[in-house]
């Protein structure tokens, strides 16, 4: 069953409208005891005047609490028993991945005996190795002649594995030169409905036949850009009649124009403090990081102890009326054998 939006609302108002028509009730029976419960002035103290306000206005709270928790679906948690993201508010990885011919050419490694592509995926594993990837959700986009998202928004590791095990994607394009930019034209696409800030954008590439222009722009949701060069920058091998080799000058402009970082991951794997420094959030307000769950826990928790702790602090200090004989007065009284004031009990 689907609870409607608007649902935690009615419930506080249907609370709020109870607790007030009990509160009348109640306060028309306390007229009628005043005197016996409060004294000769009829009055409590001066606090206690404010209790049925309170109590109405928690019993509000808590209810608008306990409903927006039911209508909100139940937050995830990790395997090792942390809690994990919202599922609703994940955090992003969009890979783009250059296919190309080029990306099968073996120059990389510290040995130059693995493959371009081979290489990208080791950088890669090692990438998801160190990030929180229960709380993520990955994307691919593969890149030719043109650009085609592969998986969008898996939590499935195994599935980014197989497409990062040497799959022979460059036959899906026709062939041409490396489009990097229609990858990022089709990142843009993918990132644009995502939450602002909720995305690291890697782009994993050997830099060949990459255009001067015609960058495109990266939408709000799009935190972090780290552009990884795979592939010899010195020597290269040849493919096509012509010579490619990592370009390292193309892919630090692209990483300069795109605000981003750019690591050159043919011998080393990728810093861990670039990963970090990727996934950290802007400092903000720590009130802006609140969600309307943690507003829900907060009414809740706030509610539940100003219903709990009032009817013992009105018992303690809800009037300075003490009925009955005082102690003190009554061993003066049984000490000199006069009779003390009594209250009325």
């Amino acid at each position: 069953m689907v609870m409607p939006e608007s649902a935690p609302e009615l419930a506080a108002a249907l609370a709020l409208v109870l607790g007030a028509l009990a509160e009348w009730l109640h306060s028309r029976r306390v007229v009628r005891v005043a005197r016996l419960a409060f004294g000769p002035r009829g009055r409590p103290a001066a606090w206690a005047s404010a209790a049925p306000t309170l109590r109405v206005i928690s019993g509000a709270a808590l209810a608008w609490g306990l409903t927006t928790l039911c209508a909100l679906p139940p937050r995830a948690h990790s395997g090792d028993g942390g809690v994990a993201r919202r599922v609703e508010d994940p955090r992003h990885i969009l890979l783009v991945l250059d296919v190309s011919p080029s990306m099968r050419l073996v120059d990389a490694g510290k040995d130059q005996k693995q493959s371009r592509m081979q290489r990208a995926r080791d950088v890669m594993e090692s990438f998801f190795d160190r990030v929180p990837f229960a709380q993520t959700r990955v994307s691919v986009i593969a890149v030719y002649s043109g650009a085609k998202p592969v998986v969008i928004d898996t939590s499935d590791f195994e599935v980014v594995r197989n497409i990062l095990s040497d799959l022979p994607m460059h036959h899906a394009f026709k062939a041409g030169k490396t489009e990097l930019f229609a990858g990022l034209e089709e990142a843009a696409k993918v990132a644009k409905d995502w939450n602002p800030g909720s995305t690291t954008l890697v782009v994993v590439s050997d830099g060949d036949t990459v255009p001067a222009t015609g960058m495109p722009r990266m939408p709000a949701a799009v935190h972090s850009t780290i552009i990884v060069g795979v592939g010899d920058p010195q020597t290269g091998r040849f493919i096509d009649g012509r010579h490619s080799r990592q370009d390292v000058a193309t892919l630090k402009q692209i990483a300069a124009r795109l605000g981003g970082v750019f690591h050159n991951a043919n011998e080393t794997q990728l810093a861990s403090a670039v990963i970090q420094e990727s996934f950290a959030q802007d400092e903000e307000n720590p009130f802006e990081r609140l969600t309307r769950r943690e507003y829900a826990l907060f009414a809740i928790g706030l509610g539940a102890a100003l219903l709990a702790l009032l009817p013992l602090a009105l018992h303690l200090a809800g009037t300075r009326w003490r009925p009955g004989v005082q102690v003190a007065e009554a061993r003066e009284a049984d000490r000199t054998g006069a009779k003390g004031p009594v209250g009325i009990a």
